[in-house]
């Protein structure tokens, strides 16, 4: 499994904000620490501010903060929202063309069921992040 760019990065600037231990964290800064361009990086910034991710706050001493409790932030839920088209496999996807080898009852099911097992769900971003701390 690939992820986009797009999702990875996302993951990348939730993970470095949780990080912070609180401090708001620029949009340069994460463009630095992980060698991304800053306009890209910028519209994901945008659009986890706008999912609810992250609080983007303006002006001299603004920032980026987590708009709410990294064990909220479940990781799962952060790909499917970020991913186009998420089908780990073609079982996965709704018009699937597998073929059925064994039973009906041993094919993965598409959908929410399969994803949440194979992309860990109940991995927040809290528990990736663990007692890393950035100073």
């Amino acid at each position: 499994m690939q992820l986009t760019k797009f999702s990875d990065y996302s993951l990348r600037v939730l993970m470095y904000t949780h990080a912070a231990g609180g401090r708001r964290v620029t949009i340069q800064e994460i463009a630095a620490a992980y060698r991304i361009s800053r306009p890209h990086l910028m519209k994901v910034v945008n659009w986890l501010a706008r999912a609810g991710y992250l609080t983007a706050l303006r002006g001299r001493s603004g920032g980026l903060v987590l708009a709410r409790p990294a064990e909220d932030i479940r990781l799962g839920e952060v790909v499917r929202a970020t991913e186009p088209a998420f089908a780990i496999v073609e079982c996965f996807s709704t018009n699937n063309q597998c073929v059925r080898l064994l039973s009906a009852a041993t094919r993965f099911r598409p959908g929410a069921d399969s994803v949440s097992y194979c992309v860990g769900s109940t991995h927040t971003c809290e528990r990736s992040v663990q007692a890393q701390r950035l100073p």
